[in-house]
């Protein structure tokens, strides 16, 4: 009976919670502790909720407390929206649309994309660029490299960076990754000779470019010369363009638009504001060769309205100037010396934004140099006379190729082929 009096003990004891009854098995069978007797029944107790924690007991559901900042908040495999009451209401996110995030924050460590289907990689680059991960040094890289590869012109098309050498001097390598531009607009951007993009320019990736736009970029012979090379020995680079805007070049003489002669395919030209010293020497030059005329008014061509940024990478290429304009922006502190330069009657330097003008001595001497190729006209002659004379058109330019070939002298033949040419070849 001794266990009885401590269990009859703990019953009556006022510090001891109301935990429900109390079974004790004996012998094979189960009893009920009575606590109104203190005794115990062998009866089969009555069936009452069985409460597992206490009343006054709460729970709180944490999600990734631990390391917030190593992992990302669960809650973005939800999407959160409100009702008509006013009520947050929120749904489990697509398998798709998790294992596109997924991708995209990894998006570096592809190994290729080369067949995989366009419409399924438009939205993994849009979900990789919503994450800016083609703003990031080495990673962005790494991965813009990956969609160029495999989609060329569908990443971007048209490329539109006049007035923006900051860009260029920043993501120099991410815009060398681009591959099968039509459209690249380089104006006012003051790049040189012996900048890496013009020499990127002549490389088979951007043999697609159609129009292209270099104005007031401190061009010179020598640089026309290093961009013509492929083109007038191997037949290479860019040999499909078909408008070519050099304006604003004062440096670029008779001697560099000679080198343009080799580009055949050309329907469009300005060379405005360059410096030529015979003028009309060259507008019959290339009237005569390439089939150009000079237009006495301005062509909207080139009017850098038709350029733009196209294609999946154009909000990267904004997010990229954004970068740069904040890296640039003018620091808190140093609003304190600019109010006492103030209050002392100074006034602070502005370093304004360089502007694409054109040089006004240059054109008033040159005038508009801009040239366009005019259309062949319909001839609407009778058929029969049309096949009739077919065989004389055809020896007709058969004669006059030939005279062309002739009236070539010795010496403009030597020019494509000099030594220098090769040496830049070489470099290629």
């Amino acid at each position: 009976q001794n266990w009885m009096r401590g269990m009859s003990y703990c019953l009556h004891s006022e510090s001891h919670l109301d935990t429900g009854p109390i079974y004790v098995r004996e012998n094979g069978k189960l009893h009920v502790v009575n606590q109104g007797a203190g005794g115990v029944q062998n009866v089969t107790p009555k069936a009452r909720p069985f409460r597992l924690f206490s009343r006054g007991f709460s729970v709180e559901l944490c999600m990734n407390r631990e390391d917030d900042r190593a992992r990302r908040q669960r809650t973005d495999h939800f999407i959160f929206t409100y009702t008509k009451e006013g009520n947050l209401r929120y749904s489990a996110k697509s398998l798709f649309s998790l294992v596109l995030g997924y991708i995209s924050d990894n998006v570096d460590h592809i190994d290729s994309l080369i067949g995989f289907p366009e419409q399924i990689a438009e939205k993994l680059f849009s979900a990789a660029e919503a994450r800016q991960k083609f703003t990031e040094p080495v990673t962005g890289l790494r991965a813009l490299q990956k969609f160029t590869e495999a989609y060329g012109n569908l990443v971007l098309c048209s490329l539109c960076l006049r007035n923006r050498y900051l860009v260029i001097s920043e993501k120099l390598e991410e815009i060398k990754s681009f591959r099968e531009l039509t459209c690249l607009d380089l104006s006012c951007c003051k790049l040189g000779d012996e900048h890496e993009l013009l020499e990127h320019l002549t490389k088979d990736a951007l043999s697609s470019v159609k129009r292209l736009l270099l104005k007031d970029n401190s061009l010179s012979d020598a640089g026309l010369r290093r961009m013509t090379a492929p083109v007038r020995v191997l037949k290479k680079g860019l040999e499909n363009l078909l408008v070519l805007d050099l304006s604003c070049n004062p440096k670029i003489t008779d001697v560099g638009i000679g080198y343009l002669l080799s580009f055949k395919k050309l329907n469009c030209l300005d060379i405005s504001g360059t410096g030529l010293k015979d003028v009309n020497a060259v507008i019959k030059r290339i009237q005569m060769q390439i089939g150009l005329v000079h237009s006495k008014v301005p062509l909207k061509e080139f009017d850098h309205s038709n350029c733009k940024t196209e294609g999946w990478a154009e909000q990267t290429v904004l997010q990229w100037e954004q970068a740069v304009m904040e890296a640039i922006k003018p620091q808190d502190n140093l609003r304190s010396r600019t109010a006492a330069l103030h209050f002392y009657g100074k006034t602070h330097r502005i370093e304004e934004v360089v502007k694409c003008k054109l040089v006004e001595a240059e054109t008033k001497t040159s005038g508009n140099l801009q040239f366009y190729k005019e259309k062949v006209q319909n001839c609407h002659l009778p058929l029969k006379k049309e096949v009739a004379g077919s065989h004389e058109l055809k020896n007709n330019k058969k004669r006059a190729l030939a005279e062309q070939e002739r009236g070539r002298t010795s010496k403009q033949k030597h020019l494509c082929l000099t030594v220098e040419d090769w040496d830049l070849l070489n470099t290629y």
